[in-house]
């Protein structure tokens, strides 16, 4: 059956997510710094079954064809990962994946998964050196699997995608990094930003000044890059690129729209156009903001999606508090909620992470964008302090 071909800029998003990510397990044999899932070897008994799985697809297609990414742990942990491709696709569903770094990442496995009918793979790379990389990852070997991986995806003719989690023990070598990735032949640098959950440390976070300017080189990284670059609990993205186009002179409102598979239609975040089904069923609004609106066991997840008060008050900008309910980017950014949450206990508080003062109802007119530090190569990342959000 073919998927059916929704504008992904034209959904509604009180109706129909974008992407939905399904924990299909917690095993992984890495031992990453920062794993939300805070992933064990071996998997839980307790998972959904292959049954299950099905009937969860049955539920999705109900949906207006939003993307479906396995993750994980280590979605390769499944025996039946590939029977769980062949049948999403069959209904109909785009899907993508996120396979660990491991010795699992095999040719032939990665062979299976194109055949099955995956549309992409996406592995995480976090260092520019096996050193970094393989430290972060907390398994050594694991910078060589995942570039074989990456080999192995082109010589099955399946797009890759990048995905990497900015901390502060790899700061320093985004430049590096962000170099690497033009040579990889990726169509999507995903970067994801730090929120403290599961293994995810406080300390180890970026400050708000450190988080601007990293937006700001990406931007300027986004426009001779060979590839896409979105970002993942940092909306505030959006914001960026509008001052910036602005500030070259570019009066144009709209952001990127959706592509066939990658990047999101703006104003997704949270709960708004993302919905995250664990390994046990429980239905969150992303993987980094753990607070379940149901189970997939006992209700539908189009219910769920649709109807849950904790959806809905996170896809209604006008509930968002502080800094965040003020600022007129508030419908296209919105801050990252699972942050407020990690950081504030309230989830409709003022992302702690964003430097952006809004400016009052009297003084419409955009910003124009700051002397951020971060414009380019050589910028200095490293400025301590943080402004009180």
């Amino acid at each position: 059956m073919e998927a059916k071909k929704t504008q992904p800029s034209r959904v509604d998003f009180g109706k129909s997510p974008f992407l939905i990510l399904w924990e299909v397990t917690q095993a992984c044999d890495l031992v990453c710094q920062h794993c939300r899932a805070v992933a064990q070897p071996a998997r839980d008994p307790s998972e959904l079954s292959t049954a299950e799985g099905f009937h969860l697809i049955d539920q999705i297609r109900r949906f207006d064809s939003p993307l479906l990414v396995l993750t994980g742990g280590d979605p390769l942990k499944r025996p039946d990962v590939s029977a769980l491709i062949r049948y999403g696709v069959k209904r109909g569903l785009r899907v993508s994946m996120t396979p660990s770094g491991t010795p699992l990442l095999t040719r032939p496995a990665v062979r299976r998964l194109r055949e099955a009918g995956l549309s992409r793979l996406a592995l995480s790379l976090d260092g520019s050196t096996a050193a970094i990389h393989d430290r972060f990852r907390g398994v050594q070997g694991s910078y060589a699997w995942t570039l074989n991986g990456i080999q192995y995806a082109h010589a099955a003719g399946l797009p890759v995608q990048i995905n990497t989690t900015v901390t502060r023990h790899n700061l320093h070598d985004l430049e590096a990094l962000g170099q690497l990735m033009r040579g990889l032949g990726i169509v999507l640098w995903s970067v994801f930003f730090l929120v403290p959950t599961g293994r995810g440390k406080p300390e180890d976070d970026l400050t708000p000044l450190e988080y601007e300017a990293v937006l700001h080189w990406l931007y300027a990284c986004a426009r001779s890059s060979p590839f896409d670059i979105k970002t993942t609990e940092a909306p505030h993205y959006r914001r960026v690129t509008l001052q910036r186009r602005q500030a070259e002179g570019d009066e144009r409102r709209e952001l990127p729209r959706a592509t066939v598979i990658g990047r999101a239609a703006p104003g997704v975040t949270d709960g708004k156009g993302v919905c995250f089904v664990s390994h046990r069923g429980e239905v969150y609004p992303s993987g980094f903001l753990p607070l379940s609106a149901g189970n997939v066991r006992s209700r539908s997840l189009v219910r769920i999606y649709r109807q849950a008060p904790l959806f809905q008050a996170l896809r209604d900008p006008d509930r968002l508090k502080g800094k965040c309910g003020r600022c007129e980017y508030r419908k296209i950014c919105g801050g990252s909620r699972a942050r407020a949450y990690a950081y504030r206990g309230d989830y409709l508080a003022a992302d702690p992470a964003c430097i952006y003062e809004p400016v009052t109802p009297t003084e419409r007119p955009a910003p124009k964008a700051r002397a951020g530090p971060a414009t380019g190569a050589g910028a200095h990342w490293r400025d301590s302090g943080r402004s009180n959000p």
